[in-house]
């Protein structure tokens, strides 16, 4: 996001995103009201310290708090790099590591706006019959889900997937504010299904864990997915990478992956 606006509208519009009173980020900051609402109104500048404190109580992405300190007359303080980075090298080896230590299940490294960084053996055969303009790169793993010429055809409960995966990017795209992400949301809503499973629903049901139910070479499988993070990183890249892993939510999908993994080689990791 290139927002060239007062430092104090920014802090204002992650504040109200947040749907917090001043009051209520002066408490959480522990300074008062007024020294808010004279940052907010440009009539005090925040020092880096008070910036970053406020950023923090707000969980501004650290890509937004570059913007911030931009705004505010101050250098960026957090790197960006590209994963292929020598400085990343240590970053990119724990990726394969959970990637390929997560096999014979499947797992996927994505960005921020869900576009696919890696992934390892046992994504492959999901992709069966997939069509090749959704697999080019950058290749979105949520269009490659939901796309009638994706893997939709073959999710047993497309209805409810579907509405889980509108769900969880309405709810980042909400909280972060990033409009590519919006965009996406738009665009993948507008897909043809034909249950009928309203997003409204999802809150509502049993939301331990939504299974991905899906039909395969390998008879019909189901996953349950996690999200790992990289705690407390300093590095916009790293910050917004998340690793997607899925587990055999039944007896017979993870029968159907041990047999899977059994065909294939070990694979040379370095640490």
């Amino acid at each position: 996001m290139n927002d060239l606006r007062p430092v104090g509208e920014l802090l204002r519009d992650w504040r109200q995103r947040r749907r917090l009173t001043q009051f209520d980020l002066a408490e959480m900051a522990q300074i008062s009201t007024r020294h808010v609402s004279f940052i907010e109104t440009g009539r005090s500048l925040p020092s880096r310290a008070m910036l970053l404190r406020l950023a923090d109580r707000l969980e501004v992405p650290l890509r937004e708090r570059n913007v911030l300190m931009t705004a505010a007359g101050l250098a960026p303080m957090y790197a960006e790099r590209r994963l292929e980075d020598p400085a990343l090298r240590e970053a990119q080896a724990a990726i394969d590591l959970v990637l390929y230590g997560h096999e014979p299940h499947p797992a996927l490294a994505v960005d921020r706006h869900w576009n696919l960084i890696s992934h390892n053996r046992a994504v492959a055969p999901l992709l069966a019959g997939v069509a090749e303009h959704l697999l080019a790169r950058p290749s979105n793993v949520l269009r490659v889900s939901l796309h009638p010429e994706g893997l939709a055809p073959r999710i047993v409960n497309l209805g409810e997937w579907r509405a889980h995966l509108l769900h969880r990017l309405r709810h980042q795209a909400d909280a972060t504010g990033d409009a590519v992400l919006a965009e996406l949301y738009t665009e993948l809503a507008a897909y043809p299904c034909d249950d009928d499973y309203d997003e409204s629903m999802v809150p509502a049901t049993a939301h331990v864990a939504v299974p991905f139910r899906v039909r395969s070479e390998f008879g019909e499988l189901a996953f349950i997915s996690t999200t790992t993070v990289f705690g407390t990183p300093l590095d916009v890249t790293l910050a917004e990478l998340a690793i997607e892993s899925f587990f055999p939510a039944d007896a017979a999908t993870a029968q159907a992956m041990r047999a899977f993994g059994a065909s294939l080689e070990p694979v040379p990791l370095n640490h």
